[in-house]
């Protein structure tokens, strides 16, 4: 090699190893050790997961396997040092348990993030009547105790991005989370879906959500009316800069289709206000409590039976 040609080499000397000699013709640049060095420590890595776990083969007959490192604690949900407030975070579910994973968990950690105290409770709809998302929140708002002091209405398919985003008690009124410059689908000024926060005398202000919306939609439409017509004035984050990218949309429409199917007279009611019904005549049992951990997260799943009549919504059943 001429002065003019050479480069940075390091050469293998004494003890070397045949088979890295074969390897890089028995020298090998500065970046070709640096890259040696990042498999050496994956391969590490991966021997130290494969032994803990059992899955490689053991160190000697009757040597015990090494045990795995600790996975970190999760946080609290309740710490009173926190402050005097308590969430009771409601999440109308059915059949969506790949997003119920990702979303226990993920929102667990957020709000002992921001030292919010709260309670998971997911409201899954047992029945076999078309899914109501407004008459589950009114059994978890019915249901959530009196340890909690406010509400959030929450959809199990979006989850906070930004940590600045506000789930503290909302004293002035209605606070929209998932306010129309920052959701990532529905932007019209009235919208008041996806996540909304109220304290638990405002929902009763409004009498809850109507009960007459089966199927996909409109029962946040109607509830802004109610919020109106209560005298509340609804708040909206301010100084948020993420925009449409503020919130994680889980909800992949080509893999799970949305019941918009319009039955008999629903077409014409769904843009009605219900005038009468609410947390005052929702009709349900429920089957059972149960707590649960999801990756370290508590929750509670309340198996929720509703009940229809069918002389006031037909459209509740296919059938």
């Amino acid at each position: 090699m001429g002065p003019g040609r050479r480069r940075a080499a390091l050469h293998l000397r004494g003890g070397g190893s045949p088979q890295l000699l074969g390897l890089v013709g028995g020298k090998f640049s500065i970046f070709q050790l640096f890259f040696l060095a990042l498999l050496l420590g994956f391969a590490s890595l991966l021997w130290l997961q494969l032994s803990c776990s059992g899955e490689a083969p053991s160190p000697g007959r009757g040597a015990p396997r090494p045990p795995c490192p600790p996975e970190p604690p999760a946080p609290p949900a309740d710490d009173p040092s926190w402050g005097p407030h308590r969430l009771a975070l409601l999440v109308p579910f059915r059949e969506r348990f790949e997003e119920l994973l990702a979303f226990v968990p993920y929102m667990h950690r957020f709000l002992s993030k921001k030292r919010i105290r709260h309670h998971i409770l997911v409201l899954n709809q047992v029945d076999h009547f078309r899914f109501n998302r407004a008459s589950l929140i009114n059994v978890g708002f019915l249901e959530s105790g009196n340890d909690t002091d406010y509400i959030a209405m929450h959809d199990v398919d979006l989850l906070p991005l930004n940590e600045q985003l506000d789930y503290g008690f909302p004293e002035a009124g209605p606070f929209h989370v998932a306010s129309p410059e920052l959701h990532p689908l529905y932007h019209y000024k009235t919208y008041v879906g996806g996540i909304l926060l109220l304290t638990k005398q405002h929902y009763e202000m409004c009498n809850g959500m109507s009960n007459r919306f089966w199927g996909w939609g409109r029962e946040d439409d109607e509830f802004y009316r109610r919020i109106k017509g209560a005298g509340l004035q609804v708040h909206r984050p301010s100084g948020i800069t993420t925009g449409y990218e503020t919130f994680q949309h889980l909800h992949d429409p080509a893999w799970r289709k949305r019941d918009q199917k319009r039955i008999a007279a629903q077409k014409q009611e769904q843009f009605k206000v219900d005038r009468e019904g609410g947390l005052n005549n929702v009709r349900y049992r429920i089957e059972s409590r149960t707590a649960l951990s999801v990756a370290g997260a508590p929750c509670t799943v309340l198996n929720i039976l509703l009940d229809c009549d069918m002389s006031e919504t037909p459209w509740c059943s296919f059938g």
